[in-house]
C-alpha cells in the first residue's frame, strides 16, 4: 500500500486505478468492527520510507472579509520506532516562522504534539519555547486556519471505536467508509469522523467531522492530484467549516519535484 502523509501529518497519495463496480453495502456489526480495526491498524503502521520536505500555500477565506495567504513548510523525519511531521507557517516566503508544530508518531502509542509560537520575534531556527500540548489543546486552530492541530496528526484514527460501515464509490474510486467515534469528546472536539478511504491506495479522499450534537462541522476534500515520478500525489486539499462558513485550502508546490 502506498504510504500517505496528510500534509498534514501527511502527503496523501490517490491512485488513478480503474473503477470497481460496487454499491453501498452496510456491513454486519461484528464484521464492521473487525474491518475497522484492521484498516486503522494498517494505516497507523505505515511511516515514511525516507525524509521528505514540501512547501505550499495555505489560503484562509473567511465568510466575510479578505482572504489570507500563509506560507507553509512540511517535513517528515523518519526514525526506527517513531517518526515526526513538522509544520511551519510564515507570513511571507523566507520570513521567520510565526508558528511551528511538531507531531511525534510512535508505534503503538498516541501522537504527541509540540507547539512553538513566535509572539515576540525570538524564534530561532523555527524552534523556540516549544510546548507540549495536553488535553484539549490539540483542538486549537493551526495558524488561524480551519485545520485543527489534531487534524494534522489524523488524531481520529487513534480513537478506540473504529468501524467500516460499508464499501462505496466516492468520486470514481472504490472506498472503505470508516466511522471513528470519540468516546469522550471535550468541548470544542469532534464527536465522530466519517472518512472515505481509497481501497487501492489508502488515501483519504473525503472526511466529515461532526460536533457533540452530531451536526456536520467540517468537511475535508482532496481536490486535485498530480503524477510525480509514476505515482499520484495530493496537490490541493480543502477544509470547509460549516459553523463559520469559512474555507481553508492548501496547495502544495509539486512543480520542483
Amino acid at each position: 500500500m502506498i504510504f500517505r502523509i496528510l500534509l498534514l501529518a501527511a502527503v496523501l497519495f490517490v491512485t488513478g486505478a480503474a473503477i470497481k463496480p460496487s454499491g453501498p453495502k452496510p456491513l454486519p456489526p461484528a464484521e464492521s468492527v473487525k474491518q475497522g480495526r484492521e484498516l486503522v491498524a494498517q494505516l497507523l503502521s505505515e511511516k515514511p520510507a525516507q525524509d521528505t520536505t514540501n512547501t505550499g500555500v495555505l489560503n484562509i477565506r473567511p465568510a466575510r472579509g479578505t482572504a489570507t495567504n500563509i506560507f507553509i513548510r512540511f517535513e517528515a523525519r523518519t526514525g526506527e520506532n517513531q517518526w515526526e511531521t513538522i509544520y511551519t507557517a510564515s507570513r511571507a516566503p523566507g520570513a521567520t516562522p510565526f508558528i511551528r508544530l511538531r507531531v511525534v508518531h510512535k508505534t503503538g502509542a498516541p501522537n504527541e504534539y509540540f507547539l512553538s509560537e513566535n509572539k515576540s520575534g525570538s524564534m530561532k531556527n523555527g524552534n523556540s519555547a516549544e510546548k507540549k500540548l495536553t488535553g484539549n489543546e490539540a483542538q486549537l486552530s493551526f495558524a488561524g486556519s480551519d485545520f485543527a492541530i489534531s487534524d494534522l496528526g489524523l488524531e481520529f484514527l487513534h480513537w478506540p471505536d473504529q468501524r467500516v460501515l460499508r464499501k462505496e464509490i466516492r468520486r470514481g474510486q472504490s472506498c472503505d467508509v470508516l466511522q471513528s467515534i470519540n468516546p469522550n469528546p471535550a468541548s470544542g472536539a469532534y464527536s465522530r469522523v466519517v472518512s472515505w478511504i481509497d481501497i487501492d491506495s489508502g488515501g483519504i479522499m473525503n472526511a466529515e467531522a461532526y460536533d457533540s450534537k452530531d451536526k456536520l462541522w467540517k468537511e475535508f476534500i482532496a481536490k486535485s492530484v498530480k503524477k510525480i515520478r509514476g505515482q499520484w500525489e495530493l496537490e490541493e486539499i480543502e477544509m470547509d467549516n460549516h459553523r463559520t462558513d469559512s474555507r481553508t485550502t492548501i496547495k502544495f508546490d509539486l512543480g520542483s519535484k
